[in-house]
């Protein structure tokens, strides 16, 4: 699936599609998008894993996308 600049959001694994939309956007639509992101009430919401735990969670849906 390709990012368009209506779609993209920031995003913990990012694609080279999104990659590359997120950088077409002006900075003032980046920072509106990244704030509407940490301003949602889930952002704040303890999951009880360590920042560790989520960076390999991340990393094996980010490896599993890529393998198809």
């Amino acid at each position: 699936m390709s990012a368009t600049l209506t779609d993209v959001m920031p995003s913990a694994t990012p694609s080279e599609a999104d990659i590359a939309a997120w950088q077409a956007l002006p900075r003032d639509e980046q920072l509106r998008r990244l704030r509407e992101v940490l301003s949602h009430p889930d952002a704040s919401i303890d999951c009880g894993q360590t920042m560790e735990e989520i960076l390999a969670e991340a990393r094996q849906r980010a490896a599993k996308r890529d393998r198809g």
